[in-house]
């Protein structure tokens, strides 16, 4: 049988060290496609570029530069790209750096997988942690593994995989554990400065703090050198304070002499 077509993108730009190993890595399990934005796109999230054109520049077969997010260029790629023959499966990274805890909603890495997912694909995000020991070509490894049980296995459904990798080498890599997310907050997060003109100029930037929200928790694997693998999937509601909020409806009423339909047709919206 044919391989089928995997799908790589990132936030660090198409010319990052992770890209080119992780590309390189993936060729073991099909034909790899990279289309990945042309700059750094880094805690993006899953913003999408509305309000100006999209250009997509072929660097080479099969790699697309895109001048947009992580989100913009899968969404290029499946939609139109590849629409005559989709992606098995989607990769977004190696990223520079850990995407812990609350910062994946941040990440640009996990809005890559996240849009995959969007889209019908399984998808996994990966991210290395930034220091002198960090090896892509290790982080690499452990991305085909997963890749190739996701492949054989699948995912269930509306999740995606968020793996970090610790910056050791393999013999001091202690294994792998699945993990929930750990909460991330940052101690004095706006730095304030004064330019050589005398005027004030603030950095989005702090010391970084973690704590568990269930464990094992990500930044738990992290501190025992542990490679972290995190099932996420977008659905925030919060299941027991919707249960417990129910009981509020009965205390709000329609304004006097207004009439509420108890049916209502919704519009669609689209995207300009």
């Amino acid at each position: 049988m044919k391989p089928g077509r995997i799908l790589v993108t990132n936030d660090d730009g198409i010319g990052s060290p992770g890209i080119l190993a992780l590309a390189k890595a993936m060729k073991a399990l099909g034909q790899v496609w990279v289309v990945a934005p042309e700059k750094t796109q880094n805690a993006v999230g899953r913003g999408m570029t509305l309000h100006k054109p999209l250009r997509v520049r072929q660097i080479r077969p099969r790699w697309y530069a895109v001048n947009g997010t992580p989100a913009d260029c899968v969404t290029l790629a499946i939609c139109k790209l590849l629409e005559t023959n989709v992606p098995v499966l989607v990769v977004s990274g190696i990223n520079k750096g850990w995407n812990l805890g609350d910062d994946v909603t941040n990440s640009g890495t996990v809005a890559g997988a996240l849009e995959g997912m969007l889209h019908g694909i399984p998808s996994l995000a990966v991210s290395l942690e930034d220091c002198p020991k960090a090896s892509y070509a290790m982080a690499a490894h452990y991305a085909v593994q997963l890749a190739e049980r996701i492949l054989k296995s699948g995912l269930p459904e509306g999740t995606i995989l968020n793996v970090n990798v610790p910056g050791s080498r393999m013999e001091a890599i202690a294994g792998l554990q699945f993990t929930s997310l750990s909460q991330r907050r940052y101690h004095k997060p706006v730095v304030e400065k004064i330019d050589p003109r005398g005027v004030s100029y603030f950095w989005i930037a702090g010391e970084r703090q973690s704590w568990a929200r269930k464990k094992p928790s990500d930044h738990d694997a992290m501190e025992k050198n542990l490679v972290s693998v995190t099932p996420l999937h977008l659905d925030l509601t919060d299941y027991v304070a919707l249960n417990r909020l129910k009981s509020w409806v009965k205390t709000f009423s329609p304004k006097k002499g207004t009439h509420v339909s108890s049916v209502r047709k919704l519009t669609k919206i689209k995207r300009d």
